[in-house]
């Protein structure tokens, strides 16, 4: 198995990037191809005395930064670090490919050099968020701003393949997201997906609002990308608040620093559920290769982790599961 990996995508590239790669080369026994730079990515390991001789390298000329025009990674940027390694995996060069540069070139890089499944309307980003529970699936996380009926089916369909096959999920809930429980609420987008949801073959359990996705009340949310992305922004966002404020809490005083070590195992436990970087990364479902898009801050730990997600990815040949499931969605008849 090769997984290939955009050395320079991110915030923290390539040093971070090659660090992740090395341990999880070391511990999971599987080629990893970073793309870029050679003369760079051979500097950085030097300067950081890393041994980067178990690891492929494919140089790319460029980077495609995070404010460039998405499309440019299939126009002028075809060079790219990101282009080239989702080239290598359409050629059959790579199994999978990762990277935490820009999202958008990476949809539209994953649409038309990767490919999307047949009869996949659109790829979607599905992001696995903490609960008090189980962990939740949330899909479109960003991907497509602008959605139809059928797509949010579809998200539903491809995000129940994935928490079935890689997280032992049997016959996951699929809820989608809106601004009350009952049918009749929502635009005409949920009011239509909601009818098409009710005979596709996934366990629909009606709307779910946004308060109720941090109790763990379904396995798989769908919704477009637009309120996707705002949800899972102001998710990551009262993560950072709650943290903020628990740690000014128990170092207010001496009582609170005692009252600290007392718990301080249980604290860890609750940063470690509440860490992106466990997680590795969001998966790009509806493409024809596994496609992860890590965290743009990722860190040496949260690429690890988006290495360890693609091998899962291929090796339980998700891909097959989400293809065998929108089959059988082609020939369900609507009600």
């Amino acid at each position: 198995m090769n997984i290939v990996l955009d050395a320079f995508g991110g915030d923290n590239a390539p040093l971070e990037v090659i660090k992740g790669a090395i341990d999880a080369q070391r511990d999971f026994g599987i080629d990893i191809t970073l793309v870029g730079d050679e003369g760079k990515i051979k500097f950085c390991a030097k300067n950081n005395a890393l041994d980067i001789s178990m690891l492929k390298i494919k140089h790319a000329d460029t980077v495609i930064d995070v404010c460039e025009e998405p499309t440019n990674v299939i126009k002028s940027k075809k060079d790219c670090s990101m282009a080239v390694g989702m080239q290598l995996v359409a050629d059959g060069q790579g199994d999978a490919f990762v990277s935490a540069g820009s999202t958008g070139a990476l949809v539209v890089g994953a649409t038309f050099i990767v490919k999307r499944l047949k009869g996949i309307k659109r790829p979607a980003l599905a992001t696995i968020l903490p609960t008090a529970g189980e962990p939740t699936m949330l899909l479109d996380s960003g991907a497509n701003s602008d959605c139809r009926p059928e797509m949010l089916v579809q998200f539903g369909v491809m995000g129940s393949a994935y928490m079935n096959t890689i997280l032992g999920v049997e016959s996951p809930t699929v809820g989608l997201a809106n601004i009350g429980s009952e049918e009749s609420k929502g635009r005409e987008l949920e009011l239509e997906a909601y009818k098409q949801l009710k005979s596709a073959p996934v366990n629909f359990i009606g709307n779910i609002e946004a308060r109720q996705i941090p109790e763990g009340e379904c396995d798989v949310v769908v919704t477009d990308g637009f309120s996707g992305n705002l949800l899972l922004k102001l998710y990551e966002g009262m993560g950072k608040f709650f943290s903020r404020e628990l740690k000014s809490l128990l170092t207010s005083d001496f009582k609170s620093k005692l009252a600290a070590l007392m718990v301080i195992g249980n604290i860890k436990k609750f940063r470690k559920k509440m860490d992106y970087s466990e997680y590795g990364g969001a998966p790009l479902l509806g493409t024809s290769k596994p496609v992860i898009k890590a965290h743009g801050s990722s860190n040496a730990k949260a690429f690890y982790n988006a290495i360890r997600q693609a091998k899962q990815f291929t090796e339980k040949k998700v891909i097959d599961e989400i293809t065998a499931a929108i089959e059988i969605m082609k020939n369900t008849p609507q009600q």
